[in-house]
């Protein structure tokens, strides 16, 4: 506990299969919880910051909560604290890819299954990639009329 916060979920589940007593692990980290010892919600903020901050999008960080075993109100909350969700996705594209957007359909294609691989929605995709104005059809005019 002193190196990293821990979920009451996650606590209990390692106690559990270390071997120790059912009950006992119970009574136990109900103790260090109302000792503020162990906070839901403090380890929820703690690993939305850490998973954005790597570049993971709503639905893996979702899934990260749900299975450090935190309770639905505590993912929530924590969503809630989180950033904005098509300024990430926008940022992990660039970061990876650059700041051109690809007009090829197998280039923006790759980089649309990178996103979602990372757990971004298709709005937060759409976002990312037509930041740039290249899904824009009046840059798209002006480029043809110009050539």
């Amino acid at each position: 506990m002193a190196r990293r916060e821990y979920s009451t979920g996650e606590a209990t589940a390692t106690l559990i299969r270390k071997g120790y007593d059912a009950t006992v692990v119970a009574l136990t980290v109900a103790e260090l919880r109302d000792e503020r010892m162990f906070d839901d919600l403090r380890y929820a903020e703690s690993l939305v910051r850490m998973l954005t901050g790597r570049g993971q999008g709503p639905q893996r960080v979702r899934h990260a909560l749900a299975e450090a075993g935190l309770p639905p109100e505590a993912v929530a909350d924590a969503l809630d604290t989180a950033p904005d969700w098509k300024l990430l996705a926008a940022d992990v594209r660039q970061r990876k890819f650059g700041s051109r957007v690809p007009k090829d359909w197998p280039g923006r294609a790759r980089q649309m299954r990178f996103l979602q691989y990372r757990g971004f929605s298709k709005d937060h995709i759409a976002s990312a990639l037509g930041s740039s104005g290249a899904d824009d059809p009046d840059s798209a005019e002006t480029s043809i009329d110009d050539s």
